[in-house]
């Protein structure tokens, strides 16, 4: 039976590059955003299943996990790429709808489809659980405080989550994504290829048990930090 992958909050970049590669490799691939006109593409390209939903809804992400079992059965894989981020403002100026949107889609999304996941494979027995992290998860920037305050309770779910299912063969996977995704053309290292960080999730996938990470940081060398 074939490996399959459930990929949530998917767009252009990064998640894209992540569906070609894992599906490249034979995995089944189910791919799940609010908006599913912007999938139509990839997914005839890699002939991909595909599921609306909205991350920070506890219904729709029950309804998403009960759609991937009647498609896939249960991921081997899940990978959380879903976040918001408002405007840069200072924290006087800042829409309280919009921090609550920030924490609701890049924390609490991520903690209801890590359970939605987590219920699923305890009863397999194994799989991974990959959340899609930044450097606001690390330190927080002036002006930046919802993203901070989203990325840094994804970190801490990731590292809460490591320390209770790793013992019972779920891998945890947070990546620091520090700095801008793109195709770089200019070859000078500005931006990292999604690709090439897409290569980093796989070989991660990829680890034996006797040696698991739980988080990694990506950047490009002229990145400073």
């Amino acid at each position: 039976m074939s490996e399959s992958v459930l990929i949530v909050g998917v767009g252009q970049g990064l998640s894209a590059s992540l569906a070609r590669l894992f599906s490249s490799k034979g995995m089944k691939v189910v791919l799940a955003a609010r908006n599913l006109d912007k999938l139509a593409d990839l997914k005839k390209e890699i002939n991909a299943e595909t599921v609306e939903c909205d991350s920070s809804n506890v219904e729709s992400v029950k309804k998403l996990f009960e759609e991937t079992d009647n498609k896939i059965g249960t991921p081997n894989l899940v990978i959380y790429n879903a976040s918001w981020r408002p405007s840069r403002n200072s924290i006087a100026d800042l829409d309280p709808d919009e921090v609550r949107k920030a924490i609701n889609v890049t924390t609490f999304g991520a903690f209801l489809v890590a359970r939605e996941a987590t219920k699923r494979m305890l009863k397999r027995k194994s799989g991974s659980i990959f959340f899609t992290g930044a450097t606001a998860g690390i330190k927080g920037f002036a002006n930046s405080a919802p993203f901070a305050m989203g990325k840094f309770g994804l970190r801490g779910l990731a590292q809460s989550l490591a320390r209770e299912l790793h013992p019972k063969n779920i891998h945890i996977g947070h990546f620091v994504i520090d700095g801008g995704i793109g195709k770089d053309s200019k070859g000078d290292y500005q931006m990292m290829n999604p690709d090439k960080i897409a290569k980093t999730y796989l070989n991660f996938y990829n680890q034996d048990s006797s040696a698991w990470s739980w988080e990694i940081e990506l950047r490009t060398s002229v990145e400073k930090f």
